[in-house]
Formats: structure tokens, C-alpha cells, sequence
């Protein structure tokens, strides 16, 4: 469940910051290499700490007294990477700059993650690609969807039910992570080389 934190400043009507929450998998998640992922790429829309939604019109607003506890790209990083964490046997997983030699790259894009008001439901849609490291070959590809109801137009009902539906999406994304092809090992991707240059 997606927690809050009241926000405020001098003068002004505080808002409410809401967190996404990190699944955990049911059974381990095999990732036999190490994983690397970046932070999604992102519209305009969805590029920062507000909640955005959808008129029946289709004109994309924010909604009020209520945000992200981050810039929604870092925060859903974030959540894709604990969310391997807990489900994996091994903690192989982060971001650039964390110090792995991965041997695969997970890049996502945030499609959709907005209130979808005409239809009364929270949609978060990911693509997300899965890349050799060393290569810099597609090894699999995917678009991660999910819709989830919301009881009214309010920022206390709509944040949750996107925090369902990234749940929903990120033990999907998981679980194709694990069952894709991964990019070769360095060690090996080596011993490949000598042995095609013999």
C-alpha cells in the first residue's frame, strides 16, 4: 500500500507526498548475471513529483493537494530494483554508478501512469527492454501494463490504486526478467572471443 507524508510550507496549503511500494515475489527469482537498471526514460507528463490525470476530454492535468514522493522516474527505479531484490537470491541488481559489471541492462520507459478519469482507473503502462551489456543487443523486449479502479477522482484513491497497478506491473516485469535470455558473462563473452579468433 502506498504510504504518505504531509507536505508543507509557510503560507501555503500542504500537500500530501505519496511512496510506491516495492512487491515481493512469490518463489525466487533466477537472475543468474549481473543487472543493471537505468532510470526510465519519461514524457514531460510524467517527468516529475506531480500525480498526473486524464480528462474524458483527454487533456493531461495534475491533481491537486497530492505528489509523488519523488520524480516519478527515480522513485519507479527504485521500486524496480528492491522489488528484484526481494525476490532474488542474490542482491545483483542496481544502477549505474553502483559499482556491478553487469552483464544486462533492464531500460524502461514510463508509457502511461496517470488517473485515467473518463474511464475512473489508475493505469500505469512500462515498456522495457532487456540489453546485453557488451553487445549492446536487444535480448528481449516488452510492454508491462495494468489498470486498477478508483472509487473517486480524489488524490487519496487514485495514488493507491496506481501503486496497484505498478505492483501488478513490476512482478510481471520481474518474473520476465528472470525467464529471458541474458546477456554472456564477461568471462565467458572472453573465452567466446579467444576461441573464435583460433
Amino acid at each position: 500500500m502506498a504510504g504518505s507524508l504531509v507536505l508543507g510550507g509557510c503560507g501555503s496549503t500542504p500537500d500530501t507526498a505519496y511512496d510506491l511500494t516495492a512487491p515481493r515475489p512469490r518463489g525466487a527469482i533466477g537472475l543468474g548475471t549481473q543487472l543493471v537498471v537505468t532510470e526510465p526514460a519519461a514524457l514531460q507528463a510524467f517527468e516529475s513529483e506531480r500525480i498526473a490525470v486524464r480528462s474524458a476530454s483527454g487533456t493531461v492535468s495534475v491533481l491537486p493537494n497530492g505528489q509523488w514522493a519523488d520524480r516519478l522516474p527515480r522513485l519507479v527505479q527504485a521500486r524496480i530494483i528492491q522489488t528484484f531484490e526481494n525476490g532474488s537470491r542474490t542482491r545483483s541488481v542496481g544502477r549505474p554508478g553502483d559499482g556491478l559489471t553487469p552483464d544486462t541492462q533492464l531500460n524502461t520507459e514510463l508509457r502511461t501512469f496517470q488517473f485515467d478519469a473518463g474511464r475512473g482507473e489508475g493505469v500505469v503502462e512500462i515498456s522495457a527492454k532487456l540489453v546485453d551489456s557488451r553487445s549492446g543487443r536487444v535480448l528481449n523486449s516488452r510492454i508491462f501494463s495494468s489498470r486498477q479502479p478508483v472509487g473517486s477522482g480524489g488524490v487519496a484513491e487514485v495514488a493507491p490504486a496506481l501503486d496497484r497497478a505498478l505492483s501488478a506491473v513490476l512482478l510481471d516485469m520481474v518474473r520476465w526478467v528472470g525467464a529471458s535470455p541474458k546477456g554472456a558473462p564477461p568471462a565467458a563473452a572472453d573465452a567466446n572471443l579467444r576461441t573464435g579468433s583460433l
